[in-house]
Formats: structure tokens, C-alpha cells, sequence
């Protein structure tokens, strides 16, 4: 049905727009506005401290590249000086100080006893050391001995000494003791000489560095036990 409002226009009702409508509207007009400055924030707010904490980091970045780069140059030369020192390590390892082997060989010929244990001497000494891994030898150490002495034994004495002594680290357990008789003359001093042969072969690098490191494990472990003993001695 069709109604027409015959009053005045003053007298007339105005259509007004519903409140809940207006609220409403005034709601998702402060939700967007609030995503808006959001997004803003986001998009200004935001990117402005990462660019802020970028520049700060790159800043650090700047100053710890030298020193970086000052790191790895001595990492560089601190490998190549550990090689080095590999290389002088094993070149050492393979030498021998035949300075040395000859004291600790005078040594043991000079520890006699003035004749009662042994009394030798040597000429025609040659040493031969050998540096091909391949070969079967390291080395031999030869002499040509002689004991003043008409007591065979005495030649065995010595080759006891010479194995007990500190020249033999370097070197395998000498042969059985062996000789002839070269000269008998009561009209000289000694009457009786004996010629023998010394013939030691020298070890290996490898079983060198071997007896080392053994050597080196005992005197700990003798070390170790005298310090026991000496504390339980204390208490």
C-alpha cells in the first residue's frame, strides 16, 4: 500500500541515517585507518632501523676486514712454518750425530778396567749410512778391533759393554763375538793380539723414533714410581 505524507515539508519527519550503521561504519573506518598507519609503520618505521642496523653492521664489517685479512696472512705463514718444522723434524730424525757415536764408542773401548775387563783398539773405521727407504739397511758401522789380551773372553766383555752402552740406541745387537789370533810376541807388549771384526747395523728412522718414544715412556714410568716410593717413604 502506497502512503503519502500530505503535512508541510517543516512538518514532515526527516529519514535519518541508523545509529548502529553510523557506528558501524565508524568501526571499520578506525580498523583500516589503525591497518593503515600499521602498514606505514612496516614499511617506513621498520625498513628505517634495518637500514640503521645494516649500517652499523657493515660499519663493524669495515673495521674487522683488516684485521681478518691480518688473521689469515698469519694463519698462512704459521702453516707454512709448521711444515717447515715437519720437514727439519724428519730430516733431523734421519741424521745421525756420528760426533756423538764416536764419544759414546771411545767411551766404551776407554772402560776397560786398564785391561782387566778388555783392552782393545780399532783402525780402519768406516761408516756407511744409507738414505733409499727402499733398502733393506739404514746403515753399517765397520771397524777393523783388536784385543791385547790371550783371553778370547775379553772380546765377548767387550761387545757386552758396547751393547749395554748408549751408542747401540741407534744400532742392532752386535754379532757373536769372533776373532783370530795375529800375533804372539813375548817381546812386546801386549804378547798376545786377537783381530776381530765389528760390524753393527743401524736402525731404521722408523724404529729410531720407535725406541725413542719407548725410552722416553720408561723414564716417565720410572719417574713416576720414584715419586710413589719417595711419598709412601714420607708417610
Amino acid at each position: 500500500m502506497i502512503h503519502i505524507n500530505l503535512l508541510p515539508e517543516e512538518y514532515r519527519r526527516r529519514a535519518k541515517t541508523p545509529f548502529k550503521l553510523m557506528l558501524g561504519v565508524s568501526g571499520v573506518v578506525a580498523v583500516n585507518a589503525s591497518l593503515a598507519a600499521w602498514a606505514g609503520w612496516l614499511a617506513f618505521g621498520v625498513a628505517a632501523r634495518v637500514d640503521s642496523e645494516h649500517a652499523v653492521l657493515q660499519t663493524e664489517n669495515d673495521g674487522l676486514a683488516p684485521q681478518v685479512a691480518y688473521h689469515q696472512a698469519l694463519t698462512s705463514e704459521s702453516t707454512r712454518h709448521k711444515a717447515r718444522e715437519t720437514t727439519l723434524a724428519e730430516v733431523t730424525a734421519s741424521r745421525i750425530s756420528w760426533t756423538r757415536k764416536l764419544d759414546e764408542f771411545v767411551d766404551v773401548v776407554n772402560q776397560g778396567g786398564e785391561g782387566s775387563e778388555h783392552m782393545v783398539w780399532f783402525d780402519d773405521l768406516t761408516i756407511e749410512q744409507k738414505s733409499d727407504p727402499r733398502s733393506q739397511s739404514a746403515g753399517i758401522f765397520r771397524a777393523a778391533g783388536h784385543s791385547g789380551s790371550d783371553n778370547f773372553g775379553q772380546i765377548g766383555n767387550f761387545l757386552d759393554d758396547l751393547a749395554a752402552s748408549s751408542f747401540m740406541e741407534d744400532f742392532h745387537e752386535p754379532g757373536h763375538p769372533e776373532g783370530t789370533e795375529s800375533l804372539t810376541d813375548e817381546e812386546l807388549m801386549p804378547p798376545v793380539v786377537w783381530s776381530f771384526p765389528l760390524t753393527v747395523e743401524l736402525k731404521t728412522v722408523e724404529e729410531r723414533k720407535k725406541d725413542a718414544a719407548a725410552r722416553v715412556q720408561a723414564a716417565a714410568k720410572a719417574q713416576l714410581e720414584a715419586g710413589k716410593q719417595a711419598q709412601a717413604g714420607g708417610n
